[in-house]
């Protein structure tokens, strides 16, 4: 029993060629997920999920471990994440490993540092919870959202249109970097969504969705900003 790290890496981006391995300030993005992972020292195992050769030999090379590739099943677009992580704990669990808690780790995550990853831990285990998710402010009161209608703009919620923006309750959504979760509950539920979730909160600084060619530049601006130490 122990902890494992799980980078989910699958190959064929086509929205950004070769993503996971694609160079990212200097290095391939997904070396920034493996080595906060290792250096959080709270892995006993640290190891990507994927289907492709190269990926799998630049993560060996980064220090992950690559005990076997994906299978047909979770290497095509439609696959999900919860499948690729099921699939990989029933693996291991039939080479006679098993793990008390699981971090699903994203490639593209270059924000997550080794602190993060310790500081998460550290509060699932602290907790009667079964799941943490990093989360990020909306950076816009979602309660003052516009709709189209015929054309026109109109308020999706009216209730709210006077209200002053720091009288509204803060939103929050997914920060895309990872999920801590207790691989007990996760197998017996089939999944780490549950009604006991406990958040991460992330600062706007540290969190950059990389979908396309435009997110990536703003992630590598962000990342040297972060890097150089400037507050603004």
């Amino acid at each position: 029993m122990g902890n494992i790290a799980i980078i989910t890496a699958r190959g064929g981006s086509k929205r950004i060629p070769g993503k996971n391995i694609k160079s990212f300030c200097g290095k391939p993005i997904i070396a920034y997920s493996i080595e906060a992972a290792a250096g959080s020292g709270i892995f006993d195992e640290v190891m990507v999920s994927t289907d492709d050769r190269n990926i799998a030999d630049i993560s060996v090379e980064y220090g992950a471990k690559v005990p076997f590739l994906r299978s047909e099943k979770t290497s095509d677009d439609y696959a999900t994440t919860n499948d690729v992580l099921m699939e990989v704990l029933e693996e291991y669990s039939n080479r006679g490993e098993r793990f008390d808690t699981a971090c699903c780790l994203y490639p593209t995550a270059p924000f997550v540092t080794s602190d993060i990853l310790r500081n998460a831990y550290n509060i699932l285990q602290g907790s009667d919870s079964d799941t943490l998710i990093p989360v990020v402010a909306f950076s816009y009161p979602v309660q003052r959202a516009f709709v189209i209608r015929d054309g026109y703009l109109s308020y999706e919620y009216p209730e709210y249109m006077k209200a002053r923006s720091q009288d509204l309750v803060p939103r929050y959504h997914d920060a895309g970097q990872f999920y801590m979760f207790r691989t007990g509950p996760y197998i017996s539920n089939g999944t780490f969504i549950s009604d006991n979730i406990i958040p991460y909160v992330m600062p706007q600084t540290h969190v950059q969705d990389i979908d396309n060619e435009e997110d990536w530049i703003i992630a590598e601006m962000k990342y040297n900003i972060i890097q150089s130490g400037k507050t603004y």
